[in-house]
């Protein structure tokens, strides 16, 4: 169980400010969260396979060929600037325009 004061100390680390009754409520909430975190701790899961999700995926990404790159100069034509041929961005510290 999460108290007020563990509450008010995870708030103060997010640099959040909560009203009081935001405090409560989180309280409960918090608690409710760990209690549950605490239920699942208490399975015994030694049998179950690791997975990484809960259906199987099968080809999720498309393959990889390699194909012709957009021109330059149609990947520059609506850049605001362009140095050397590439896009031109500020320098570190400089003030935007």
């Amino acid at each position: 169980m999460i108290d007020r004061a563990q509450v008010l100390h995870v708030a103060r680390l997010a640099r959040l400010e909560l009203a009081d009754d935001e405090v409560e409520r989180m309280t409960r909430e918090l608690s409710a969260v760990l209690d549950h975190i605490e239920r699942i701790g208490e399975l015994e899961l030694d049998d179950v396979p690791a997975t990484s999700h809960v259906i199987d995926v099968v080809n999720a990404l498309r393959a990889d060929d390699p194909r012709p790159s957009l021109p330059r100069e149609v990947a520059l034509a609506n850049a605001p600037e362009v140095v050397d041929g590439g896009f031109g961005v500020p320098s570190p510290g400089a003030a935007p325009s």
